[in-house]
C-alpha cells in the first residue's frame, strides 16, 4: 500500500506539461460553476421575491404566516403587519413573518 501511494503521489508529469495546472483545476471550476447554478442562484433568487412580496404586503390581503395562521391583513406598519385571524382577533407579526399570499396556495379547496 504505502509503495502504490508512493507510486501514485510522485508520478511524473507526462509529455506537454504545459497547461497542466489549469486542467488539474478545471473540474474544481467546473463544479463551482455547477454548484452556482443550481443552488447559489435560485436561492438568492427566492430570497429576493421573498422580499419584493413582503415590502407590497397591503391592508385587506389574504396571508398565510410561517407559523401556519391564516388571517387578513387590517394594518400595515414599518416593520409589522396586523392581521385578523377571525371572530375580531387582532395578531401582530413581523413583516418576515409572512410566509405567502393566502390566494397562492395550491392546496386550497375554496
Amino acid at each position: 500500500m504505502e509503495n502504490l501511494l508512493s507510486i501514485l503521489l510522485f508520478m511524473p508529469q507526462g509529455e506537454g506539461g504545459e497547461g497542466g495546472g489549469f486542467m488539474q483545476f478545471l473540474p474544481l471550476l467546473l463544479i463551482i460553476v455547477v454548484f452556482y447554478l443550481f443552488f447559489i442562484r435560485p436561492q438568492m433568487k427566492k430570497s429576493k421575491d421573498q422580499k419584493k412580496f413582503r415590502e407590497s404586503l397591503k391592508k385587506g390581503e389574504k396571508v398565510v404566516t410561517i407559523g401556519g395562521i391564516h388571517g387578513k391583513i387590517t394594518d400595515v406598519k414599518d416593520n409589522t403587519v396586523t392581521i385578523d385571524v377571525g371572530n375580531q382577533n387582532l395578531m401582530t407579526f413581523e413583516k418576515s413573518a409572512v410566509a405567502m399570499d393566502s390566494s397562492s396556495r395550491i392546496d386550497q379547496k375554496n
